[in-house]
């Protein structure tokens, strides 16, 4: 299967032209549509066919490919289907290779070994895998080499040297070079960089083929690239051309488009893009060159490549000050633009944390935050529960009024760091997109918050805030347009503008070093708890609350307990409509183990690894995925999980508001149900203290709007 990809590339060489790769996904526009499809790529002089697994959440493409992997996935297609798929090529007649594309999750939950196995039976002949991390890519590059089947690389431009060199040692058949920064989509013009990347290249990969893809679309950028590269690969324009196509044209459509490009219709062309070549020229660059390693098939040397490649890796986890996974949970699934900005992120925290004079800086704006938060009783509340005694960690009195201005922060003083000049986020309630706009203000930084189309709905006032600081605001109307889908964007967003833009995730959730870098700043909330209960008290408390999402809070929260064994750590997720229904976003409790937003964590998700659509009534708990940390936790047993449902988390807004006079948020809300229901099943000598994360006012209308469906369940008349 390898040799079948390697000797396509020699035959093309022989006949001194570039192999012509293109991709689609499996099951657009129709799963019966796909066989014509790859058909006619053969038919119009296609060398190598990728073909797409289809997925919910493709970080690293443009709208042409999420909109088809959106529309395959309504289509049913599952990747059992892809599979099938090639089986039909194949007893069709389809005869060129086909190399499987997609992301890591479905893999996962199909079964690595047994999707390679698989693959190999039905006739497919490679894989590339747009979100493996090093370690993961070793693992399924052993499976691959056992059956004979290709793993392909990417490498993109701001791929490292040490990363080049280890990327080129696993290539067996070829190496994919992703032109430029960014997602996958057709442009009008190619980077004249392009081959100064190449030559980069070629000095690891040696006589390895490099095929260039991303923004690759018309014949003149075919040979332009053809100059420079073994192979060209073109994808979202011929997707776009089978989009626009009569469904019964579409077969011909796709063999005329490929014979256009490839210049197999007798049309002579000899136009080209000025730029490519004639940078080439100044390139220094050799097609000759020995690779550290190169992993091939009965190649006594293979486990010495293997070997070269494990000890990368290794070194790379034993330098780290922050481990990059919590037990098997955590990790860097993300698209190859990205690692390097990772590793510029890790170093950049790490020199941070370790600057005494960065936390003097950060200390100091403690009174700009309204830090440290009071902690107080709640003896009404107490007294309706009818148990333990109940404590606040009022977060809501913060500066934004949340939790989210530690890590917004937090994060923006190492973005200045970084010489970063400007900043992104994602929000679902908008407190953290009213965190990230504040500090972007005071710091005199652009701002750009996304932000699901729903949640914008749901929460106006928020979005005005964040406008009103100055920041552009931008709706998000993919998916279920909520938290997820704004996460989903900020990070196309940001690998398109790594140079100058900084990320700030707001929960703790993303690829490391994102999960520790907000549990490093939100555990002042468990640091400030501990010293604060205690000066009171002269004990710890005997358990702490938080609600959970992606996370933030709750970590912030348990991490200063996490040794004290005497504390309970109980954390309250989002019930929706009830965890037996598909409407929850009960992550820990309904979930399984998953990849999505480049950490490897409990997700919900199908059986197929697609990721659930997900409800909740607060929408910053509106998210099918959870921190890595909370994970292991849940795993060891050192945190309980347990949920409320939209009626419940509702009767948490009532009673602290009518008792205590204080309004929470609809995320905190959850907490105070759990933690009522808690405190009855604990003596009064005993005292539980809820992180209360944010403040109401954002809510009121999200309340008013709600109670007329859930009101009659908690018996709350409320009526204007």
């Amino acid at each position: 299967m390898t040799d079948k990809i390697r000797e396509t590339f020699a035959n093309c060489k022989a006949e001194g032209r570039n192999a012509f790769v293109t991709f689609v996904t499996a099951g657009y526009p129709t799963p019966e549509s796909t066989l014509g499809i790859l058909q006619g790529m053969e038919a119009g002089g296609v060398d190598i066919i990728e073909l797409g697994l289809p997925f919910t959440d493709p970080i690293g493409d443009g709208p042409t490919i999420q909109n088809s992997n959106t529309i395959a996935l309504e289509n049913g297609v599952t990747t059992a289907q892809t599979l099938n798929m090639v089986r039909e090529a194949r007893r069709a007649g389809v005869q060129i290779p086909i190399v499987l594309m997609g992301y890591y999750n479905p893999i996962l939950m199909y079964g690595e070994e047994k999707f390679v196995q698989e693959a190999k039976a039905v006739g497919a002949n490679g894989f590339i895998v747009v979100d493996f991390p090093p370690e993961e890519a070793l693992k399924f590059r052993k499976y691959c080499s056992s059956e004979g089947m290709s793993y392909i690389p990417l490498v993109a431009p701001s791929t490292s040297e040490s990363r080049l060199k280890l990327l080129a040692s696993i290539a067996d058949s070829f190496m994919y070079v992703v032109s430029r920064m960014g997602t996958t989509g057709a442009l009008g013009s190619l980077s004249s960089d392009l081959p100064t990347l190449c030559a980069r290249v070629r000095k690891y990969a040696g006589e390895t083929p490099l095929a260039v893809g991303f923004g690759v679309s018309t014949r003149e950028h075919f040979l332009s690239v053809g100059e420079i590269a073994d192979g060209v690969v073109i994808g979202s324009r011929l997707v776009t051309i089978i989009g626009d196509s009569k469904l019964e044209d579409v077969p011909e459509a796709t063999k005329r488009f490929c014979s256009e490009i490839c210049g197999r219709t007798g049309l002579k062309s000899n136009t080209r893009e000025v730029g490519i070549v004639e940078s080439i020229a100044k390139a220094t660059t050799t097609k000759v060159a020995t690779p550290s390693a190169v992993i091939t098939e009965g190649d006594p040397k293979a486990e010495l490549a293997a070997s070269f490649l494990n000890g990368v890796v290794l070194e790379e986890e034993k330098v780290r000050q922050f481990p990059s996974r919590f037990g098997p949970y955590g990790g860097q699934y993300v698209p190859e633009s990205l690692f390097d900005a990772l590793v510029e992120l890790e170093k950049g925290f790490e020199d941070a944390v370790n600057d005494p004079t960065f936390w003097e800086e950060f200390r100091s704006y403690y009174p700009y935050m309204g830090r440290p938060s009071n902690l107080h009783a709640v003896p009404r509340l107490s007294e309706y529960a009818g148990g333990a005694k109940i404590w606040l960690k009022r977060e809501d009195l913060n500066h934004t009024g949340s939790h989210k201005i530690n890590n917004a922060l937090g994060q923006i003083l190492i973005a200045r760091r970084l010489g970063k000049k400007e900043v992104i986020a994602e929000t679902g309630a908008g407190q953290h997109g009213v965190a990230t706009a504040t500090v972007a203000a005071k710091f005199g930084m652009k701002c750009t918050v996304y932000m699901g189309a729903e949640d914008v709905r749901r929460q106006a006032l928020n979005v005005f805030r964040m406008k009103l600081l100055g920041a552009q605001v931008v709706a998000v109307e993919a998916g279920t347009r909520t938290l997820r889908d704004a996460v989903n964007e900020s990070l196309r967003s940001w690998v398109t503008n790594l140079s100058t833009t900084h990320y700030i995730i707001g929960s703790a959730i993303g690829p490391h070093p994102y999960p520790t870098i907000v549990r490093t700043f939100q555990s002042v909330i468990g640091k400030e708890t501990k010293e604060q209960f205690f000066e009171i008290n002269k004990k710890l408390p005997d358990a702490v609350v938080a609600c959970v999402g992606g996370g933030s809070n709750s970590v912030g929260m348990f991490y200063p307990f996490a040794e004290e064994k005497s504390v309970k750590l109980l954390g309250v997720e989002a019930g929706g409509e009830g965890v037996d229904t598909p409407r929850h976003s009960a992550t820990i409790t309904g979930g399984s183990v998953g990849v999505l937003h480049g950490v490897k964590t409990y997700v919900l998700q199908n059986e197929d690894g697609q990721i659930s659509d997900t409800h909740s009534v607060s929408a910053g708990l509106d998210y099918p995925g959870v921190g890595p940390e909370l994970s292991l936790w849940k795993d060891t047993g050192r945190a309980q999980f347990i949920f409320a449902t939209d009626p419940q988390a509702l009767e948490g807004f009532r009673l602290l508001s009518q008792l205590e006079g204080i309004i929470p948020a609809l995320e905190s809300s959850h907490a105070v149900y759990g933690a009522i229901q808690l405190a009855k099943t604990m003596s009064p000598d005993q005292n539980i203290v809820i992180c209360l994360s944010g403040r109401g006012d954002k809510d009121v209308e999200s309340v008013a709007e709600s109670l007329p469906k859930l009101g009659p369940q908690i018996g709350w008349d409320l009526r204007f």
